[in-house]
């Protein structure tokens, strides 16, 4: 349809033999995740876009061998079903008609291998991102298939859950021996594990292909400048800001603060955060410790459970001083907030028009919004797709898209979940530089990550949180 776009490989020739490991890597928007979803047989049919060409799985068309993949989404979210946690995990074993004894068999040792201790009866509404990943990895295991196809499964993860996840898919593959297709940009968490690496270039045609050693070698910079994550190639972005001074006076701070979502317990109390005007901070600590219900809570999204949120005058600039009772149009110019999920906040029909959302409803004059929405789609690598769909972006460019649409209004503070989710190498360095320039020009970042190079790069100060109380680093 005119004005949409989706991921498109064009002339791929490619043979996977049984028990073979495979490495799949490309630039963001390359074709990633639709040849995992060609190969689960779920792409849809003709209203997905046009096919041609031959694709099959032990010898039959995709579609017709469903059962023999299992596919962990790049979004969980998506994944989530059933109300309760053993319920879900157990989905897909009911839907293949595995007897009931075996299917809940399968759901506890599915559930002991991704490390989510948690009873079977807990909500999958108070999952957080990563255990969500978990969970459908789960779910995917326990169907025991002939071919696992996981779209980046350790993307949200904190370093532990990442060690489990990569440890789980080892163990079912040797006691299974699957075939494997993995998508991932941090190449490294793999590379022990698979023995073949497959590159897609950024026009859907194949780039590379062989053993995984000489491929990541003999390629490195080739590869590296086509936005692959080679290991140990140096990223090119300025060093961290340097800390704030002691004392220097916050744009925003919480005392005595209570988190939680609605109707949920309280995750936290009695926190006091600061964040100095002008300042880089990283919030990091383990999935589940609710770095993202606190970011929402700062950033006047959710109510604090107890305590207070307070703006100073220089953010408040004359409405209230807690962001919480502040109108949308307040908080465009104060406080923008980046969801961990980014289509949780698209509202428009195509990119543009979605960079144009929050200049327009300032009021900006159309050439002057214009003008913003231009620079952010060079800056952000997102020109080409200015007339597509949001919902049909890869995983990575509607990342970009939702920070974009953020920046767009240029707040005083900017709160960012997990920012770096589904980027290549060059999108990555690109928006490090975008937001170290923010910082400079004087705009207040606050970033949830568990990406250590993101930390390296913009971690001048840091809260952990997942203690009795947040313990806050500055760096020298």
């Amino acid at each position: 349809h005119a004005g949409r776009r989706r991921a498109a490989l064009d002339g791929l020739d490619l043979r996977i033999h049984a028990g073979e490991r495979v490495l799949l890597l490309g630039p963001s928007g390359s074709g990633k995740s639709t040849l995992l979803h060609a190969l689960a047989g779920v792409l849809g049919g003709d209203d997905e876009g046009e096919q041609w060409g031959e694709l099959r799985i032990d010898g039959r068309r995709a579609p017709d061998a469903r059962g023999r993949a299992g596919l962990v989404l790049q979004d969980p979210d998506s994944q989530v079903i059933l109300a309760r946690v053993g319920d879900d995990v157990a989905f897909g074993c009911e839907n293949l008609g595995v007897p009931r004894d075996e299917t809940w068999r399968r759901v506890a040792a599915a559930l002991e291998a991704v490390g989510l201790d948690l009873p079977l009866d807990h909500p999958t509404s108070r999952l957080s991102g990563g255990q969500k990943q978990r969970l459908a990895l789960a779910g995917a295991i326990a169907m025991r298939p002939g071919l696992l196809l996981l779209d980046e499964p350790t993307a949200n993860l904190d370093p532990d859950g990442v060690a489990e996840v990569r440890e789980a898919v080892g163990r079912v593959l040797e006691r299974t021996g699957s075939t494997l297709v993995v998508v991932e940009h941090r190449v490294d968490v793999w590379l022990d594990l698979v023995d073949r690496v497959v590159v897609l270039g950024r026009d859907g045609r194949l780039l590379a292909d062989g053993d995984s050693d000489e491929v990541l070698a003999e390629r490195r910079a080739e590869l590296a400048a086509a936005g692959v994550w080679v290991p140990g190639v140096p990223l090119d972005v300025p060093d961290a800001p340097d800390a704030v001074s002691e004392g220097t006076a916050p744009i925003l701070f919480a005392r005595d603060l209570a988190i939680g979502r609605p109707r949920t317990p309280v995750l936290h109390a009695g926190l006091d955060v600061d964040l100095p005007a002008a300042s880089s901070t990283v919030l990091t600590g383990p999935n589940g410790a609710g770095k993202s219900t606190l970011a929402l809570t700062l950033g006047g999204l959710l109510p604090p459970r107890g305590g207070a949120v307070v703006a100073t005058a220089p953010l408040a600039r004359g409405v209230a001083d807690a962001p919480v009772r502040w109108r949308s149009r307040d908080l465009l110019t104060r406080i923008g907030t980046v969801f961990q999920e980014p289509e949780h906040q698209f509202v428009a029909a195509t990119v543009r028009d979605e960079l144009a959302v929050g200049p327009r409803a300032l009021g900006l004059a159309d050439a002057e919004a214009a003008a913003r929405v231009d620079e952010i789609m060079q800056r952000l690598r997102l020109d080409h797709l200015a007339a597509a769909n949001p919902f049909t972006l890869s995983g990575g460019e509607a990342r970009r898209l939702s920070v974009g649409a953020v920046l767009a209004t240029r707040p005083d503070l900017v709160i960012l979940d997990e920012p770096t989710f589904g980027q290549d190498r060059l999108g990555w360095i690109e928006l490090v530089r975008l937001l170290h320039e923010l910082v400079d020009a004087g705009t207040t970042l606050l970033s949830v990550t568990h990406d250590a190079a993101f930390r390296a790069a913009l971690g001048a100060r840091r809260i952990e949180l997942g203690l009795a109380r947040p313990r806050v680093e500055s760096l020298p």
